[in-house]
């Protein structure tokens, strides 16, 4: 449902205008007097009594024109949690039929200068619906108008979640457009229009690639009429020649796993395969909206896996860009022949500070680790440690799993340099993990973001509704705010 969040000094209706306010884990509303006639405010005081107080939220219906929605505040909150109770909020408004709020500044308590910030961030995240090929759209929308003196978030505030907001929400619509509509063509095209936010953008077509010697991208697209794509999405934010942070996501905009086929049983779900170039988009946009302070530069390798009389077959070999042979044991571990040639590039042109790529690219790491946490790998420990805390500070959250130059033996081919898939058994991920490692040629700091089981939802989470998450954005802004603006 749309959603408008006002900061115009809109007058209140004492009658009729619905109310936001805030008080402690106590619900005790005492400092609300203010803004509370006497009769409500005695009316309110003697249904809390009665009322759940373990609760977050408690609405109270006035009249047939007017409703207080109260919202405790409880002691040391995370600002996950205040992001949490913004969503709250919104599923609690969504369903009503009121659709203008007033909400208090003045009534929150604690020293939490960006509380309300935060609180309206989650608000707005989980407002998010993608409705484009509905014939038939709700018309409403929800007003929320900021009213007090104190605690409201600065310009500058506004503006970041903003551009944060916007680019979780690029992505989102990236990933839950159908395949017929977002191939690769369709795509390349769309980020070319990211120059009007600031970004220097490159497409580098299947022309362009080949003469590069790309060929473990060109592979993986062989069978589709669609074009390959390698695009870079260049922002330039510092004031010096900095080395620039380097992310890198891999674009399959449907999977049918080639030769190798999928099940047909949720094959309609491929249509998500590109969710690691859609956060990697959604990022390089907000960063530009927000005029981050940095150098950055995004890759995506953007390719359609489809089964055709010219597509690849397992058992094909490829040199790759870095000179490296693959063998192509299995078709449908297509991902890591994107990012190979991707991660190699970006390193080679870019030499970056470092390289996050991030990815859906393995089951197996939905078998260990569901819908909480996305597989990270990496060879760098300080790298490491700073995507973990920002994923813990924003929930989106990473748990960190093995390399080890002994699973180096379960990729290596007897017939090339590697082969793309570990056929012994076991440590799916890693493997794959590994298997990109061995394509980051000059040890520079890296680490692979294995979010297969993030990257979409079928029963929504926190701060979504469903479908496409958009994870990576804001863990990935989180991470360059806290640690290299």
């Amino acid at each position: 449902m749309p959603v408008k969040i006002n900061y115009s000094k809109k007058s209140i209706n004492k009658k009729s205008s619905n109310l936001i306010l805030f008080c402690n884990d106590k619900f005790n509303i005492s400092s609300l007097k203010k803004d509370l006639t006497n009769n409500e405010f005695v009316y309110v005081n003697d249904l809390l009594k009665s009322s759940d107080l373990k609760k977050n939220l408690l609405v109270f219906e006035l009249n047939s024109k007017k409703k207080i929605i109260l919202i405790s505040i409880k002691k040391d909150l995370k600002t996950s949690d205040i992001e949490n109770l913004g969503a709250e909020l919104y599923v609690r408004v969504n369903y009503g039929k009121n659709s203008e709020y007033f909400l208090s500044t003045d009534s929150v308590i604690g020293n939490n200068q960006n509380f309300v910030g935060h609180f309206l961030h989650g608000f707005k995240l989980k407002s998010y619906e993608f409705n484009k090929y509905k014939t038939k759209k709700k018309s409403r929308v929800v007003s929320i108008n900021i009213f007090g003196n104190r605690n409201k978030p600065t310009i500058n505030n506004q503006l970041k979640f903003r551009a944060i907001e916007e680019g979780t929400f690029y992505a989102r619509d990236l990933v839950s457009e159908p395949g017929n509509i977002l191939h690769p063509d369709e795509y390349a095209k769309r980020l070319n229009t990211l120059k009007k936010d600031g970004l220097k953008i490159n497409v580098y077509d299947q022309k362009k690639l080949k003469k590069l010697g790309m060929n473990a991208l060109l592979g993986v697209g062989m069978g589709s009429i669609r074009g390959s794509y390698l695009v870079t999405m260049e922002w330039n934010g510092a004031k010096n020649n900095s080395k620039p942070l380097a992310f890198v996501g891999k674009g399959v905009t449907f999977d049918t796993g080639g030769y190798s086929l999928k099940p047909a049983r949720f094959m309609e779900d491929m249509t998500y395969d590109m969710a690691g170039s859609a956060a990697v988009v959604g990022l390089m946009k907000s960063l530009a909206l927000r005029k981050a302070k940095i150098n950055a530069v995004g890759v995506v390798g953007l390719v359609e896996n489809m089964v055709s009389g010219v597509a690849q077959r397992p058992g094909d070999i490829v040199k790759s860009y870095s000179g490296k042979t693959i063998e192509v044991l299995n078709t449908d571990a297509e991902g890591r022949l994107v990012l190979a040639d991707a991660l190699t590039f970006t390193e080679k042109k870019f030499k970056p500070k470092f390289i996050v790529d991030l990815a859906t690219l393995t089951g197996a790491i939905i078998v260990c680790l569901g819908s909480e946490y996305a597989g990270l790998f990496s060879n760098d420990d300080k790298l490491s440690k700073e995507l973990m805390d920002a994923g813990i500070k924003v929930e989106e959250k990473l748990w960190r799993m093995p390399l080890h130059k002994n699973y180096d033996k379960l990729m290596n081919s007897k017939n090339a340099d590697v082969q793309n898939i570990n056929y012994v058994g076991g440590a799916g991920s890693t493997t794959a993990a590994q298997f990109l490692q061995r394509f980051i040629l000059n040890k520079t700091p890296w680490a692979h973001l294995d979010i297969a089981g993030m990257a979409f939802s079928k029963y929504g989470g926190a701060l979504n509704s469903g479908g496409a998450t958009g994870f990576g954005v804001r863990l990935l802004n989180q991470l360059i705010e806290e640690n290299h603006e």
